[in-house]
């Protein structure tokens, strides 16, 4: 048996909007190591991002951007037609606004992950992820990032590619509470349905015990090549979502000490 893949919980947050609230922020910052959080896109304003932020600092968890496509009314889960010039614009808008928050609060722009859909379309088309890929160069490494700013996608996609090809630290992103199909592309769904946890837990000690990824037929795929390291994403709107990733990261503290990690 390979050894344990080392790995951290990452989760998308502050995804409300005015008074409404999606999610148990307080309840997820307190389990993950590492916040996705909205730019005001698909959700997020400038009220709940400077929340957002705060509640991160207050948890010691490092902050990421979760840009997306200009689509509020479909949380930026519908694709979009959209040329690299303009995606990589789209993209500096977003993460721009972060990082004003970031600086109030002299925190690090730790890394940039896509949001919904342009996560699977930049995944498929290398052109696209060379865009957004590129924004993290936008973005000045400090003493507390000295390796810059990473990006975080689909290992064995354009992501990958595209970060490897340009310098960019990359992280590999597995999800807890998404199916993958037997071909192992992951399936985005607009509203995220109950996952049982033991359908969780079971998932989780395949990707971290054997580097395998589960599907929606029953296969085991391989992970990837030159994958040693997972983030594993639990989302905020998947009802749960605190007790999902609560499990996820006893798991992933459980893998890490054993394989000598931590």
């Amino acid at each position: 048996m390979s050894k344990a893949l080392k790995a951290t919980v990452n989760c998308d947050m502050g995804e409300g909007f005015s008074l409404y609230t999606i999610g148990d922020d307080e309840g997820l910052m307190k389990t993950i190591h590492l916040a996705n959080v909205a730019c005001g896109f698909h959700a997020s304003d400038f009220s709940v991002m400077n929340k957002t932020v705060a509640l991160a600092k207050s948890n010691n968890v490092l902050v990421g951007a979760h840009p997306s496509l200009p689509d509020l009314q479909g949380f930026g889960r519908r694709e979009m037609a959209i040329e690299p010039d303009e995606l990589e614009s789209c993209f500096i808008y977003q993460v721009g606004a972060l990082d004003g928050f970031l600086k109030r609060y002299s925190l690090p722009m730790n890394h940039i992950k896509p949001h919904g859909s342009v996560y699977g379309q930049t995944a498929r088309s290398i052109d696209l992820a060379r865009a957004v890929v590129g924004v993290t160069k936008t973005f000045k490494s400090s003493a507390a990032s000295p390796q810059g700013v990473a990006f975080m996608g689909l290992a064995g996609t354009a992501h990958q590619q595209a970060a490897e090809e340009l310098g960019v630290p990359f992280i590999a992103e597995w999800f807890a509470d998404l199916d993958y199909s037997d071909e192992g592309k992951l399936l985005i769904t607009k509203k995220h349905d109950p996952v049982p946890i033991e359908v969780v837990r079971q998932r989780v000690t395949n990707l971290l015990r054997f580097h395998k990824v589960s599907t929606v037929g029953g296969k085991l795929l391989d992970i990837g090549a030159n994958v040693a390291e997972v983030s594993i994403c639990c989302h905020s709107d998947t009802p749960g979502a605190v007790e999902i990733a609560q499990a996820v990261k006893a798991l992933v503290d459980e893998s890490n000490k054993e394989a000598g990690y931590v």
